[in-house]
């Protein structure tokens, strides 16, 4: 029986791969035609069909061009051992898509970037992170901020972490029922109570006077990387009513004050880490 040949539209009938595809596996010498004819034509018998199967399935499994030649010129048995390492490598990969998959479904359905859990594995930092430095390199020196870093390292790992929890979970609760007043006026009783509430949360970690709450306020409706965050609690005239209701408790609730700089301390607890949040 005569050895059967496939030309090039044959090939490509069987498998699905391109001709440019093709070609470029003979110029680089990954997988060369059985024969050539005096016409330049290109045939591939059985064996070298069977060995771009082998390619294709390959490349399918993630393995770059190099790899893939590299195994080509292996036995089965060590092919299989580098499969198994690669199966390892793959499922990692899964793992990770998973987490980037339910990451992305958290931010679209609103959760704020700083609760994402994107960089666990990376070497970018952490959102959190990031905050963290950010805070520390502008504010590392002010009063304030050196009195909230000396209040959370008197806590251990574990009770900041618990500490932060119920602080983000007091937070949101103030939030959502502010938000359930937007009809009133901000400087309405009901509404100046759960300001309290809010002022008394951020009092946790550090005395907060009428400068640094006004240094939040501003903060809130002027740093885009917060509207995120609040459009869960109300409209978007939410952060405006929030503002205007924080300060209307500076105006009557506390002693006057001179104008906030934003690179005043007041800043600087709302920069660390979006605690504040």
């Amino acid at each position: 029986m005569k050895t059967p040949y496939f030309t090039v539209k044959d090939i490509i009938q069987i498998t699905g791969i391109t001709k440019r595809a093709l070609h470029y596996y003979d110029k680089t010498d990954l997988l060369k035609p059985s024969k050539v004819a005096d016409n330049g034509y290109r045939f591939y018998d059985q064996e070298a069909l069977g060995n771009l199967q082998m390619i294709l399935l390959f490349k399918e499994m993630n393995f770059s061009l190099k790899d893939i030649a590299d195994m080509m010129k292996l036995s089965k048995d060590e092919q299989k051992e580098i499969l198994r390492e690669h199966r390892s490598t793959l499922v990692q990969r899964k793992q990770k898509l998973e987490t980037i998959i339910s990451q992305l479904d958290k931010y679209v359905d609103g959760t704020d970037i700083v609760h994402l859990n994107m960089f666990g594995d990376s070497p970018i930092l952490s959102i959190q992170e990031q905050y963290d430095s950010e805070a520390k390199l502008v504010y590392g020196d002010t009063e304030k901020y050196q009195e909230f870093e000396t209040n959370v390292n008197r806590l251990s790992a574990e009770e900041q972490q618990q500490s932060y929890q119920q602080f983000s979970l007091n937070m949101e609760k103030v939030f959502r029922k502010l938000a359930q007043h937007q009809d009133q006026s901000p400087a309405s009783v009901e509404v100046q109570k759960y300001i309290r509430e809010w002022k008394s949360c951020l009092e946790t970690f550090m005395v907060c006077d009428a400068e640094i709450l006004t240094c939040i306020a501003e903060v809130y409706v002027t740093d885009r990387r917060y509207s995120g965050f609040f459009a869960q609690f109300g409209d978007e005239d939410f952060l405006r009513f929030l503002y205007e209701a924080i300060m209307a408790w500076v105006k009557d609730g506390s002693p006057k004050m001179k104008k906030c700089s934003f690179q005043s301390y007041g800043t600087s607890f709302l920069r660390e880490s979006k605690k504040l949040l």
